[in-house]
């Protein structure tokens, strides 16, 4: 399986949502608080291509987006073959 990052806030209903959803995978993820740290945060938008909101995902290289782009992607049974898996996890 490749790395799952996702980039957070502690008090986003988003973040607790995209994570909720990984966790109900069994999906391990590095997790990556900008609450207050801006270095962070720049290297965060930087690497989503200019998105600031929380969350942002990536699995492996590729940027998935937010939460609603991840259970969009798990919803159209897309999510599983991202992370290499044949199942519905």
């Amino acid at each position: 399986m490749p790395p799952v990052e996702i980039y957070t806030t502690r008090y986003c209903p988003y973040c607790h949502a995209a994570k909720d959803l990984l966790n109900q995978k069994g999906v391990s993820f590095t997790e990556i608080d900008v609450t207050g740290n801006g270095e962070r945060r720049a290297e965060m938008t930087r690497r989503a291509n200019g998105g600031h909101t929380v969350p942002q995902i990536f699995i492996g290289n590729t940027h998935i987006g937010g939460c609603d782009d991840l259970y969009e992607l798990d919803g159209a049974g897309q999510l599983d073959r991202l992370l290499d898996r044949t199942g519905a996890g």
